[in-house]
């Protein structure tokens, strides 16, 4: 049994309201049109259309069975628009935001790869740590960096990053190890962009207010600070993972940390998403992951 059969046919003329236009439509004669959703009747056991010589509507049935065919339609011209949009090569401007280092640092080089693979794609990218709005903005696409808010926009995981509380050993040689979250309060604690820290205790979020002699806004020189023994620092693995690694910085508060967070491309909400946004979120998420 073809599930298909007819199908078709009968959306164009639940569509039209009319056999000779949906013939028209579908460039088949009149008959065949007829012949199709007869024979789809058939197969259901079931009227779908009241038919006189001057209208043809859909009878209660019909409708319920229209709105069903019109998504499983939807769906397949979305499937065939997906590989022809693979097989065109992208092409056009694209406008795009990330925050400052991440985007230095991963995004950008990234993107320059995905520009000499598609060279008829120009890319203006702004790099800031304030959230702009896409639609407002004109942007095609953004990265946004942990939790997301409400919104109406699309958004696809990258990645993952996970926040370290970390120090050199000459700071906690000199101030000691803090084991429980209470303790921070008796530590210089480096502080960004928000004077609270996030942590997970009992299974449960916990946001702890920090504070110190350094307030910047500014990852590196927070974790410059960090390396030169200034004091306590939060910083995602980006930013000190190299440190860890070498012994420079040392972790702490480890039975603390929050689960890894998600990095994501975040795209205005589109059906019809344009090759080349589709084609570069695939190709950042393949390439991060």
């Amino acid at each position: 049994m073809f599930l298909w059969e007819g199908v078709s046919e009968f959306v164009a003329v639940a569509e039209a309201e009319s056999f000779t236009a949906a013939s028209k439509q579908l460039g088949i004669s009149t008959a065949q049109v007829s012949r199709q959703v007869s024979a789809l009747e058939n197969r259901l056991n079931t009227k779908l259309f009241y038919r006189t010589t001057r209208k043809v509507s859909l009878t209660e049935e019909g409708t319920i069975y229209y709105q069903h065919c019109r998504r499983l339609m939807d769906g397949l011209e979305e499937a065939e628009r997906a590989i022809s949009d693979r097989r065109d090569a992208p092409q056009g401007s694209l406008k795009l935001t990330a925050p400052v280092t991440y985007g230095e640092q991963y995004i950008m080089p990234l993107v320059v790869d995905f520009m000499q693979l598609y060279p008829e794609v120009d890319v203006t990218m702004n790099l800031t740590n304030q959230t702009v709005d896409l639609v407002e903005g004109g942007y095609d696409l953004a990265i946004r960096l942990g939790k997301l808010s409400s919104s109406t926009m699309m958004a696809k995981r990258l990645a993952s990053r996970t926040q370290f509380v970390c120090a050199s050993s000459s700071y906690l040689e000199k101030s000691g190890v803090p084991h429980s979250l209470s303790e921070l309060r008796h530590h210089n604690c480096l502080v960004g962009n928000y004077d609270h820290w996030r942590f997970q205790e009992a299974g449960k979020e916990r946001s702890v207010r920090v504070d110190g002699t350094l307030h910047c806004a500014s990852g590196h020189a927070l974790r410059d600070a960090a390396l030169k023994g200034l004091g306590l620092v939060q910083l995602p693995d980006y930013y000190i993972s190299d440190d860890i690694e070498k012994g420079d910085l040392v972790t702490v508060l480890d039975t603390f940390r929050e689960p890894e967070e998600g990095i994501w491309a975040l795209y205005p909400h589109n059906r019809h998403l344009s090759p080349k946004v589709r084609l570069l979120v695939d190709f950042l998420a393949e390439s991060l992951s």
